[in-house]
């Protein structure tokens, strides 16, 4: 059960009472620190890219508005402190041609997200979501993990609404050509 709100917290800070931080670094410190660690896929980075969001959000509270929720608000200062980090070491990532993509249905790409996937599928998943570019599996684990809605997503990511929906929706197909192709290569072992 949540004491005070994340408003109240906000209001003491700014009023001199910086202690009531920690209030707020309890509240999301694991959710911050497990969004960057699913964007760098790094322990050691994923933990000090969360301070250095943390600071971010801390020197920088006096210009949050309100205009959104302030974990949209500090889920945004976190996912571009991580992808700057990623993009800082110039991962190469698997590149898909759009013909691939434009042979799968939504359907096919949506089933590939069910809660009730095979232990194997979901190994293959795991893989996918590896070779995405860290803006992408953001994305996908902001919308799918933390269950935010198309409208966080847009805030967090500075996107349009429209934008974030086709973005999802070319990302699903990703996963699903690069799971198909594990699932065809191990098939292929098989035989």
């Amino acid at each position: 059960m949540e004491l005070y709100s994340d408003t109240y917290y906000i209001h003491r800070i700014l009023a001199g009472d910086t202690a009531c931080f920690a209030c707020l670094l309890d509240r999301y410190s694991r959710p911050i620190h497990a969004l960057i660690y699913k964007v760098t896929q790094n322990a050691e980075d994923a933990e000090e890219l969360a301070q250095d969001a943390f600071l971010k959000a801390y020197t920088s509270l006096a210009s949050f508005k309100g205009e959104c929720s302030f974990s949209t608000w500090l889920y945004r200062i976190a996912y571009n402190t991580a992808l700057s980090a990623v993009r800082k070491k110039k991962h190469e990532f698997l590149a898909i041609e759009e013909s691939a993509l434009d042979n799968v249905s939504e359907e096919e790409a949506a089933h590939l997200l069910d809660q009730e996937a095979p232990s194997e599928r979901v190994r293959y998943l795991e893989a996918a979501l590896g070779q995405l570019p860290p803006d992408e599996r953001a994305l996908l684990l902001l919308f799918y993990w933390k269950e935010r809605t198309i409208d966080e997503l847009a805030g967090i990511t500075g996107l349009t609404t429209a934008n974030v929906k086709v973005r999802l929706h070319r990302i699903r197909k990703k996963l699903y050509v690069l799971i198909k192709r594990m699932e065809d290569e191990s098939d292929r072992r098989i035989s």
